[in-house]
């Protein structure tokens, strides 16, 4: 009897030990699942060291718009070369409601970053000061916000620079002489109205006395409004010489309205463009030349520096220094009159000698 019972017990003891071996081999082949995922990059990828994916959002002012097209395709490109997960968000229209409520689902979302290229000035403040009290790094891009609704500015050159630049470029097309008129985006974007000003200070100087700018007109950054504004200044002033347009949206209407009605070299437009979109109208003579600086490297820098804000490489202190991938730096962040920024570099000018090396490129 006693033999047995040894038996029974010996058989639930031999029975419980094989359950045991047998779940310890199903949880080996779990490890090894997870193993291969790291090999893929799937689980290191999304790792930064804390072991969560941090996420980076940009807020772009408005939905096709190319040139915003491309600031997301290097912010994206920046964030993912730095671990992290991009989400890229933009309202239908150009408008500071629709960037508001944006925004408030990022905040809800608990992301890790929101860089913005604004389309007020102040009018973001209250959302993105929310974002900031919940612990959100918040950076503007391109269009800034002002001072107290970020941490830093990522500036895509000197404002001053640009808005002298366009002056002389649009003073030497009309020999210091005629009407000209400025498209702008919207008249609330304030990278816009910067170098408007600044355009403003230039035309003060004595060498400008006989140039008139008889309008500044505000197309939204939307292709269809901003031919009509060109149509419009077209019909209101029959002497005018030429265009300014400070927007890739504006510059590319405005020298389509003139292609079409067959006015090249009665009224010239230069501005900031797209090489891509305005090759036809520098090698027709539309636009003589125009500038730009990369956007690409406007979002790729925007995204290594949301990186460096949350990882606290950088606090946002002047003098702090930073690498940013690919681009040639270290990159410096510096005080000017608007708040705390970040510069990438000058603006470049496109002509006919050069615009076939870009045209493919943005």
């Amino acid at each position: 009897m006693k033999k047995q019972w040894f038996l029974h017990v010996l058989a639930v003891l031999l029975l419980g030990l094989l359950v045991a071996c047998g779940g310890g081999e199903e949880s080996g082949g779990d490890d090894e699942g997870s193993e291969s995922s790291n090999e893929n990059g799937t689980e290191e990828t999304a790792d930064n060291g804390d072991g969560e994916q941090k996420r980076h959002a940009f807020v772009f002012k408005n939905t096709g718009n190319p040139y915003g097209e491309k600031i997301m395709e290097g912010f994206e490109t920046a964030i993912n070369e730095t671990g992290g997960e991009a989400i890229l968000r933009s309202p239908d229209q150009p408008t500071v409601e629709g960037q508001i409520q944006i925004i408030e689902e990022l905040i809800a979302q608990q992301v890790d970053s929101i860089s913005v290229s604004a389309n007020d000035y102040d009018g973001l403040q209250p959302v993105l000061t929310k974002a900031m009290n919940q612990g959100i790094q918040v950076l503007s891009a391109d269009s800034a916000v002002n001072g107290d609704s970020r941490t830093v500015h990522i500036n895509q050159a000197d404002p001053e620079a640009i808005g002298r630049t366009l002056v002389q470029a649009v003073a030497e097309m009309m020999e210091n002489e005629g009407q000209f008129a400025i498209l702008s985006a919207t008249s609330q974007a304030s990278n816009q109205n910067l170098w408007i000003e600044w355009m403003g200070t230039e035309l003060e100087n004595e060498e400008y006395a006989d140039m008139e700018l008889v309008e500044v007109a505000y197309g939204d950054d939307l292709r269809d409004k901003s031919v009509s504004e060109t149509e419009a200044l077209l019909q209101s002033y029959p002497d005018l010489k030429a265009i300014v347009a400070p927007t890739t949206v504006g510059i590319a209407a405005a020298s389509k309205v003139i292609t079409d009605k067959e006015l090249q070299g009665e009224v010239l437009v230069t501005g900031l463009g797209l090489p891509s979109e305005m090759a036809e109208y520098i090698s027709n003579g539309v636009s003589p030349w125009m500038y730009l600086w990369n956007p690409l490297d406007v979002g790729y820098l925007t995204g290594y520096a949301a990186n460096a804000l949350v990882e606290e490489e950088i606090t946002g202190e002047v003098g702090e220094t930073f690498e940013a991938g690919d681009l040639e730096g270290p990159f410096e962040v510096t005080e000017s009159d608007d708040g705390i920024e970040i510069l990438l570099g000058d603006p470049f000018q496109f002509d006919p000698e050069n615009i076939d090396e870009w045209k493919d490129i943005y």
